[in-house]
């Protein structure tokens, strides 16, 4: 129940190079996921353009704390994914030694990067990294892991705004709810490919326990909590017209998600996971940028 759209490898073209292996076996592209809300609570925490040198340790952190998480889960679930249809080829793309060596090498980075920012960032970074990882065991003890992985996104404003701020503050929290919520909620509907798979398997699945139609009716109710915190958001942080006229944008993409993936075939679930999800945070960073730089 990882975010990925990994199919067979003889259904795909081999990438050629070590570094586009390694690009695809981490999901890189789903970075695009969760940067735009750490970026759009650095500018709120910021009031504007944050330091170019506390832009580019976050960048380095968020970039660094995401492909320790996703090598990690590679490397921990090996075995379950070699056994599963859906993700049989990722060992396939880089051996299990050179994704461990380079996961330790990520998130000896990731611990650097949050040295340089400032005393609580670094002091709060193994908790960060501990966070991240967590998401990748807990499907072998429940059923809840979608919220786990939410979890691990949701960090990341609260980090930047910490960053920014070097203190702790209610807003990002508010957001951070919301991004638990929104990543739950697609991580269900995109954990519906794998009903087959995880009920044989004994896997700890919600969408098993739930059956589909109720896990995708908990994912609707999940993204209206998403909306609702992010209205919230922008209430707490002060945020003006330009940011709650954005959200009728964020209500449509997500009734696009919806409808497509009831179709619940691959094509329509990736195009609602990667379209709708992708604009969500795109809309989130552009509003709050125009609310606080024009």
């Amino acid at each position: 129940m990882t975010i990925s759209q990994d199919r067979p490898l003889q259904n795909e073209s081999r990438p050629n190079s070590a570094i586009e292996r390694f690009l695809r076996l981490i999901r890189f592209s789903h970075t695009v996921f969760a940067l735009p809300f750490a970026l759009g609570a650095l500018v709120v925490a910021a009031n504007g353009l944050p330091p170019l040198r506390v832009l580019a340790l976050v960048l380095a952190c968020m970039v660094c704390a995401r492909t320790s998480a996703m090598l990690f889960n590679r490397w921990v679930d090996w075995s379950l994914d070699q056994r599963n249809p859906r993700t049989a080829s990722r060992h396939l793309i880089l051996p299990k030694p050179a994704v461990f060596a380079l996961l330790v090498a990520s998130s000896i980075a990731f611990l650097i990067a949050a040295a340089g920012i400032n005393q609580l960032t670094f002091a709060l970074s193994p908790i960060a990294l501990a966070t991240v990882f967590l998401y990748s065991l807990t499907k072998r003890f429940t059923s809840t892991t979608h919220f786990f992985l939410g979890a691990a996104l949701a960090i990341s404003p609260i980090g930047a705004w910490i960053a920014e701020t070097g203190t702790v503050s209610f807003a990002p929290f508010v957001l951070a709810a919301g991004i638990v919520c929104w990543v739950a909620g697609f991580d269900l509907i995109y954990a519906t490919q794998d009903f087959d798979f995880d009920k044989r398997d004994g896997l700890h699945s919600l969408v098993v326990r739930l059956g589909i139609e109720r896990s995708l009716l908990l994912a609707q109710l999940l993204h209206l909590i998403l909306l609702v915190a992010l209205i919230a958001f922008g209430l707490v942080a002060r945020l003006g017209e330009i940011y709650f006229c954005a959200m009728a944008l964020v209500a449509g993409a997500l009734f696009f998600e919806h409808r497509s993936a009831r179709t619940l075939d691959v094509a329509g679930i990736n195009r609602a996971f990667f379209l709708s999800n992708a604009f969500v945070s795109a809309v989130f960073l552009v509003s709050v940028c125009l609310d606080r730089l024009v």
